[in-house]
């Protein structure tokens, strides 16, 4: 029974679901849980069963007016093939437990129409049902064409907890037959949940042509979480768990290092990117964008990334002393702080936004150049350190004067709340405490002052109210993840770690676990893209390349920390398809038929490698926002981290997951490789000289247990690995 308010279909699955007594066309279990198939009526149901009479069932098939022959196979004790026919085709479903030791279903529904068919509705595919009222809720639900995940837990009769994974992949031949798209195909409300085909009418499935119809993994536990850390660590092992299964895409060697000196070519050359305001040149937000003002964050975002790959080069580029020359200009003196908007030219802003009127302050801008002003100045810039100690004191004001639940806009004079909610009940930016936080650690750090660190620990302690939803923007939330490692590196205190995996787990619950192959989508990679927004209907470049580098950043800090093998996995994999995916922003990497001919803000130049803002659904084209300069720190952010430099030799060693402790010694550079043992990521060495490569051995593991890895590519200016995540790897020459 049930108190949920629910559709017909529904009701008349529960009432058959539950009224039926006969045999089961299979039985199996695994780790406590016992499973059952059964044909009733209309559809192939597979049901798991919890305690106290609770059971969720799985519709593996769905025919209108039911199936005519049923042929079942065991391929094994653990794998089930079944046949079905009915008056719409022929289906083939393969039903499995992929792991012999935990509780993991695998369902594969393929559907062969009999006639051009049609699908004005098809229902969803999870019901909740059993002897006594059954109370649940869903913690995460696919939003836009995000991964097509469920993650729920029951309240009464019983304890439970199911992670479902639609392998949205699977299903695009479906997407591209019928002109249809993934976004927002998994969802429902308890207890009528899963996937629902979205709606075909003009373009039909096609006669004859064999479609997926579903694929998917769930994980389940007997288990219910008791707080938003419980659902935060929950999320994250049982993502992990199905993450292991699902088949992922092959990814590629992009090369940055040609993508760079055409990225910093254009960034330097082209008047797009810049405007000349009181003297000094600032860069555009985006290409040819000269009527609105200069940005702080725009400067920053651009600058640091730079800086890295100076730093990293030994090279000169001359733009941070053009960039940095102009900081000072965005200093307040009667408010006491850096501004959004370049102070003598806010007259020019056009009041089309909220944020787009004077003294108007969205939460998170406040926080983010002090962020990007503190990096400079642990690196030793003077005019960083004076804006950022001139700005930090109204920074705590504004803190203070929100109890640290900053709304979305105030003003800046008076703090008066222009818009309190992101949406009506939803709260403001509740992310923002985890950024200030951060800035607070950088101030401490810098000036070792305790009152920094009090500041730091009272906004983590604060952000214990939200509950587990607390994403507004992307790397805002990374940089929250960081400040809540650094604080637990720091105090050992349990709360931090918990905040840390509470927003990694709202950073996973908004990505893309699957690869979009319809309409433009043939032409780009989504797989493990990261949204900036919690309902951003796109990818953006900006976002992401700093989520990126703030992945980095937290496993460096949580060096030597015991952390859950669940986030290692997860932090390494988005890495390496992060660096398969995001050159492809660059547009001279895209046909010019996939991009916007005229975007809401600026131009957009095809052939110039400015970063676009935006990556849509494979059936809209991108770049409607605009060629976003302050994303031009992208290769900028990437090249350092992903290629080490060996001194006095002409080549590169790149790896595309994360590395941490790298030392040379000789001629001999060890480093330690994240990640898990159970998947691997490529490394390859790069010659930049005109002379052979060296010889090189190549071993894994400690020094009493080293195994050697051969090349599994060499060419003439490259050798290639494949290396296993989680290992110490040794390169002698």
């Amino acid at each position: 029974m049930t108190s949920t308010v629910i559709s017909p279909w529904a009701m008349a699955a529960i009432q058959k679901l539950s009224a039926s007594t006969g045999e089961s066309l299979q039985h199996f279990s695994v780790a406590d849980f016992d499973f059952e198939i059964k044909l009733l009526g209309d559809s192939l149901w597979i049901i798991a069963g919890f305690n106290s009479g609770q059971n969720i069932a799985f519709r593996a098939a769905y025919s209108p007016d039911g199936f005519d022959n049923i042929k079942v196979k065991n391929t094994d004790e653990k794998t089930f093939n079944i046949r079905l026919s009915a008056a719409i085709g022929e289906y083939n479903v393969t039903i499995n437990l992929p792991v012999a030791d935990k509780p993991i279903l695998h369902y594969v529904a393929i559907l062969k129409p009999v006639n051009d068919l049609s699908v004005p509705f098809w229902p969803r595919d999870i019901i909740v049902y059993g002897n006594h009222e059954i109370s649940g809720e869903i913690h995460v639900s696919q939003t836009g064409t995000r991964s097509g995940l469920l993650y729920g837990s029951f309240k009464k009769p019983a304890k439970g907890t199911f992670m479902y994974l639609q392998n949205l992949t699977a299903l695009n031949t479906y997407y591209i037959d019928t002109e249809t798209s993934a976004a927002d195909t998994v969802g429902g409300q308890w207890p009528e949940m899963g996937l629902g085909l979205p709606q075909a009418l003009e373009k039909p499935m096609q006669k004859g042509k064999k479609y997926t119809l579903s694929d998917a993994y769930i994980n389940f536990s007997k288990q219910s979480p008791a707080n938003q850390f419980d659902i935060a660590k929950g999320f994250l092992e049982a993502l992990s768990n199905l993450y292991l299964l699902l088949p992922k895409p092959k990814s590629v060697y992009r090369n940055y290092l040609e993508a760079l000196p055409k990225a910093l070519h254009d960034l330097e050359t082209n008047k797009g990117c810049w405007a000349h305001r009181s003297g000094h040149p600032y860069l555009n937000a985006y290409l040819c964008d000269y009527e609105t003002p200069p940005e702080i964050m725009v400067q920053l975002a651009v600058l640091l990334p730079v800086r890295d790959y100076m730093r990293w080069s030994g090279e000169y580029c001359k733009i941070v002393n053009e960039i940095g020359d102009g900081l000072k200009a965005f200093y307040d003196e009667k408010i006491g702080t850096i501004m959004r908007w370049l102070p003598n030219e806010v007259d020019k802003l056009d009041e089309s936004e909220e944020q787009k009127k004077p003294l108007v302050m969205d939460a998170w801008y406040l926080h983010h150049p002090l962020l990007n002003l503190a990096r400079m100045a642990l690196n030793g810039d003077g005019v960083a350190k004076e804006l950022l100690l001139n700005s930090v004191g109204y920074a705590i004001k504004v803190a203070h004067h929100f109890k640290y639940c900053w709304p979305v806009f105030y003003k800046m004079d008076t703090l008066e709340v222009v818009k309190a909610e992101t949406k009506p009940g939803e709260g403001g930016e509740k992310d923002v405490a985890g950024l200030y936080a951060h800035v607070m650690l950088q101030v401490w750090e810098l000036t070792k002052e305790q009152k920094y660190f009090d500041e730091a620990e009272k906004a983590a302690r604060s952000m214990k109210q939200h509950g587990f939803n607390v994403l507004y923007q992307a790397n805002n939330t990374m940089f929250a993840a960081k400040a809540m490692m650094y604080l637990y590196r720091e105090t050992k205190t349990e709360l931090y770690r918990d905040l840390s995996y509470l927003f990694l787990a709202n950073i996973f619950k908004n990505v893309a676990l699957w690869e979009c192959e319809y309409g433009f989508g043939k032409n780009f990679s989504t797989f493990f893209e990261l949204f900036p927004l919690s309902d951003a209907p796109y990818t953006a470049v900006y976002e992401e390349q700093e989520s990126y580098a703030g992945v980095h950043e937290f496993l460096s800090y949580a060096n030597g920390i015991d952390l859950l093998p669940s986030v290692r996995l997860l932090l390494a994999e988005f890495v390496r398809y992060a660096v398969h995916r995001m050159i492809l922003y660059y547009p001279p990497m895209l046909p010019e038929d996939m991009l916007c001919k005229k975007p809401k803000t600026g131009e957009l130049d095809p052939k110039l490698w400015v970063a676009l803002e935006d990556i849509h659904d494979g059936w809209e084209q991108s770049g409607g926002v605009g060629q976003e300069v302050y994303g031009a720190g992208l290769a900028f952010g990437i090249v350092p981290r992903q290629y080490m430099r060996v001194p006095g030799h002409d080549f590169l060693i790149y790896i595309d997951y994360p590395v941490l402790n790298q030392t040379i010694k000789g001629n001999t550079m060890r480093f330690d490789v994240s990640g898990d043992s159970r998947l691997t990521c490529r490394m390859k060495i790069i010659n930049r000289g005109e002379d052979k490569l060296p010889v090189f051995k190549i071993t894994a593991g400690n020094q009493d247990d080293q195994k050697q890895i051969d090349s599994v590519d060499q060419r003439a200016d490259d050798f290639e690995y494949t290396i296993h995540g989680n290992q110490a790897i040794s390169i002698s020459w």
